[in-house]
């Protein structure tokens, strides 16, 4: 498989690793010096593009590469709010793909199940209040994190007392989901969801040792991506509602 690289800091370097690992062939390498290579003949050759950026450049992104027809597997966070409807619309109604994850950690599509179905669960316990905290590195641009965003959207899908997340920050009511943000060090990413009594407390974690299981998870992605098409997520290519 032929893949182009969007994006070639720290996480680009360590999914070239593993795309060279895993037999596939780098075709091009953008970043943010050589934009130009958007419209070389390596970029139209890529089976797929895999881009890590940031939420200012990642829409644009996406549009250099549908130009040439090229699919798109991305981690870049921040972007929804703005132009979400844009990008389903080109997906779904303009011929064009799209594999987007605020994760792409098998370790984090576990813990995903495990929040959905916990939340099912907890929605006949309304004496439990839920919140949510995630930690990262202090390079993070957004707060809270896409991750956290994800999961408290699973959560409130499931938790009829929750009807929307705010920052913490701000005082929660009792429809709203609470999500901390902290900036710390060089933390590749923690998330904790809690439920809390007057009896107990009940919380699940998942915290990420390093970059390489996002690395991973990306190039799994985008070997799946390429035999598929459309609007493409973690739920598509792990589908733990069914028994293996």
């Amino acid at each position: 498989m032929k893949i182009a690289l969007i994006g070639y800091g720290k996480m680009g370097r360590m999914i070239e690793q593993i795309v060279i690992a895993r037999g596939h062939e780098i075709v091009c390498r953008i970043d943010v010096d050589n934009q130009e290579c958007f419209e070389s003949s390596e970029f139209s050759s890529a089976d797929v593009a895999i881009e890590f950026t940031n939420p200012a450049s990642a829409y644009d992104n996406y549009l250099k590469a549908f130009k040439h027809n090229v699919k798109v597997v991305s981690g870049s966070t921040g972007w929804m709010h703005e132009h979400k409807a844009d990008v389903e619309k080109l997906c779904n109604e303009g011929g064009q793909t799209l594999f987007w994850a605020s994760n792409f950690s098998i370790g984090m599509a576990i813990f995903s199940s495990i929040n959905k179905r916990l939340a099912e669960i907890m929605n006949r316990f309304p004496q439990y209040a839920v919140e949510l905290e995630e930690t990262h590195h202090i390079h993070k641009l957004d707060a809270p994190s896409g991750t956290a965003i994800t999961l408290a959207e699973d959560i409130i899908a499931h938790l009829d007392r929750k009807d929307k997340w705010i920052k913490s920050q701000d005082k929660a009511t009792e429809n709203e989901l609470p999500i901390s943000s902290i900036r710390q060090g060089e933390v590749p990413g923690t998330h904790t969801i809690s439920y809390n009594s007057e009896a107990d407390k009940i919380t699940i974690t998942h915290e990420a040792f390093n970059r390489e299981g996002f690395a991973l998870g990306a190039v799994l992605a985008a070997e799946y991506t390429q035999t598929h098409k459309g609007l493409l997520t973690i739920n598509d290519m792990f589908d733990f509602s069914k028994e293996q």
